[in-house]
């Protein structure tokens, strides 16, 4: 049987601080490399309530590779040589 969620976020978590369920706000910690860590946090009083950790697919945030040393990239147009002279 396929999935019928892919992932759950909590709107209300109870909160022993407050004594009572309470709206909560997701707020991101840290990218990882295979994914994100999120935490809950209460909006009556800022108490942490929670962690949450997404996973990410592959590799959606990656780092482009250095050009190899050497020449430096060129930044912009190249400039080209006038037709019809001979050199």
């Amino acid at each position: 049987m396929a999935s019928q969620f892919g992932a759950f976020t909590a709107s209300e978590l109870y909160c022993p601080k407050c004594a009572r369920a309470q709206r909560v706000r997701e707020r991101l910690l840290l990218i990882l490399p295979d994914g994100e860590l999120h935490e809950y946090l209460c909006s009556g009083c800022g108490n942490s309530l929670g962690q949450r950790k997404t996973a990410r697919p592959g590799s959606a945030f990656s780092i482009p590779p250095r050009p190899p040393p050497g020449r430096p990239t060129p930044r912009g147009p190249v400039p080209r040589r006038p037709r019809g002279l001979l050199s």
